[in-house]
């Protein structure tokens, strides 16, 4: 009976949708999702999609938002013949619950809903599907919106074509982070011939052609130009020295030596790259940046088409002193993050830290 679909709840915003969302959602299914906000602050909702089939009353499938405390209905039951009268429903209470069923039906996207909390002001104007902000824009971008429906066009050093979901292109682009969502200021540029793909933070972007305008985030933004860490601008931080847990002395099929030593992992090596020794376990790479400072990404890239070595994905730790390591766990994370790396030897693939890290070194 679960009817529950993609779900990301945080204390200040979230998004939710239900199961197969856009498809049609199942038969003889229900959901609740209970919101919860700081004490003192209000909900405010806003409808993507409410696509519920039809029938007298919602009888067959409805949206229903109830204030849990008092026991009495917000707003709703919705279907498509009793749909929202507008797509933001500001509240004034800190909980509400989400209750959504269904009997026997035919058809029906079902729902997609996103929140945010009184403390963000403009939140909520922009459903996670957004697609046409005004030329310049501050917009608020709600938790969970990496796995929503939709696609993106461009990369983090173009922008991305204006057809793409702002949110998701929002994550792609490292403006925000998916599990918290957040402010970002985006403008409205004049758009190019040809926007290429990239994979950075998650998130698989397309190759898309000509569109009048294109979105640029100015939040956060930041340029990839192997390894490459990334400061608050968009200059490629400079790497003093490189280090390993091992290095890979290579003796090829006709007897010559190929050292895969730590010094080849900087982005742009000509031949092969850094490579453990092979079984080695646990193994890591290590960069000296020469002194403390603020990294806001890292890009990583396979050794060449011609070797097809690459990391699927790894973890990040740093220390301000080369004794004390801290592993990276993101926004608030109780666990270490595992990070999205490469799917072949030739891309490359960017991630950023929000937060940003603080330090001299990093593995």
């Amino acid at each position: 009976g679960d009817g529950c679909g993609h779900t990301l709840l945080t204390l200040h915003s979230g998004t939710l949708s239900s199961k197969n969302y856009p498809g049609t959602y199942p038969n003889h299914t229900a959901c609740r999702w209970h919101l919860r906000a700081p004490p003192g602050t209000s909900l405010l909702l806003a409808f993507g999609d409410v696509d519920l089939e039809p029938s007298e009353r919602c009888a067959h499938s409805s949206l229903l938002l109830a204030d849990p405390e008092a026991g009495t209905a917000y707003a709703g039951p919705y279907c498509r013949n009793a749909s929202p009268a507008t797509p933001l429903l500001v509240t004034n209470s800190s909980t509400v619950t989400v209750l959504f069923n269904s009997t026997s039906h035919r058809s029906g996207r079902g729902l997609l809903l996103s929140y945010a909390t009184s403390q963000h002001p403009g939140r909520g104007e922009h459903p996670p599907g957004i697609q046409t902000p005004p030329p310049q824009a501050v917009v608020y971008c709600p938790a969970g919106c990496k796995d929503i429906d939709g696609d993106i066009w461009g990369n983090p050093t173009q922008g991305y074509r204006d057809t793409s979901v702002l949110c998701k292109a929002a994550v792609h682009a490292g403006a925000i982070a998916d599990e918290l969502g957040g402010q970002v200021t985006l403008s409205r540029e004049k758009g190019i011939t040809l926007y290429e793909s990239a994979f950075a933070n998650g998130l698989q972007s397309k190759r898309g052609s000509l569109s009048e305008k294109r979105l640029i985030f100015h939040k956060g933004s930041w340029a990839p130009s192997l390894l490459s860490l990334l400061p608050a601008c968009s200059d490629v931080l400079d790497v003093a020295t490189f280090n390993a847990s091992s290095w890979w002395h290579e003796v090829d099929a006709l007897g010559q030596d190929r050292a895969w030593v730590a010094e080849r992992a900087a982005l742009g090596t000509a031949g092969h790259s850094w490579a453990a020794e092979p079984g080695s376990e646990a193994a890591w790479l290590e960069l000296d940046l020469g002194t403390r400072r603020k990294i806001t990404g890292i890009i990583t890239k396979g050794s060449s088409e011609q070797h097809d070595y690459y990391v699927t994905s790894y973890r990040v730790s740093f220390s301000r002193d080369g004794k004390n390591w801290r592993p990276y766990r993101g926004s608030g994370g109780q666990e270490d993050k595992i990070f999205e790396g490469n799917i072949d030897s030739h891309g490359e693939v960017s991630n950023a830290f929000i937060p940003f890290i603080v330090a001299r070194y990093v593995r």
